[in-house]
């Protein structure tokens, strides 16, 4: 898993109209090679930090908020910047918005948050190198597997909301 980073730690847009804070280390960072992953982020992966919404704090001005399609069918919600558009961090259907997963490369540090874990690199680009010291799968994975104690506890004290989000959308 990543060090233990410095937190609280601050990102946001490319104007800086949207600033936002993490109040915590994240869950987890998934580094992933899908290729819906490539397409929308228009690079060979997308490093997203998967951290509880409430731990993500707007700093500046709010983000809006659009509903786009996902290779699962369920669809995702980007924020986004207003005025530049720049993604910031994603709510998908699994847990809604009780997850945030944060663009890595919008902290003003990225460097605190390398990958835990590669996923669905059976469609990586051939030339990307992973890490020895990194797992890695080629599609997903079983979260004990990969999580810390930690972070399973804390996914267990938002189960609920997760839980009631899922049933609402039934």
């Amino acid at each position: 898993m990543s060090p233990i980073a410095p937190f609280p730690a601050e990102g946001g847009c490319d104007c800086r109209a949207v600033r936002y804070r993490l109040l915590s280390a994240p869950l987890v960072v998934h580094c992933c090679h899908c290729r819906w992953c490539q397409r929308e982020s228009g690079a060979a992966f997308a490093l997203n930090a998967m951290i509880e919404a409430d731990r993500v704090l707007s700093l500046g001005v709010e983000p809006e908020v659009i509903a786009t399609p996902s290779d699962s069918g369920a669809g995702q919600h980007i924020a986004r910047c207003p005025a530049c558009k720049l993604a910031l961090w994603s709510h998908y259907a699994g847990a809604g918005p009780v997850v945030s997963f944060v663009r890595v490369g919008t902290l003003d540090n990225p460097d605190l948050l390398p990958p835990d874990v590669h996923i669905f690199t059976a469609s990586k680009q051939p030339w990307v190198q992973l890490p020895a010291d990194r797992p890695a799968f080629t599609e997903y994975y079983e979260r004990e597997q990969v999580w810390p104690a930690a972070s399973l506890e804390r996914r267990q004290a938002i189960l609920p909301l997760i839980e009631a989000y899922q049933a609402s959308r039934r």
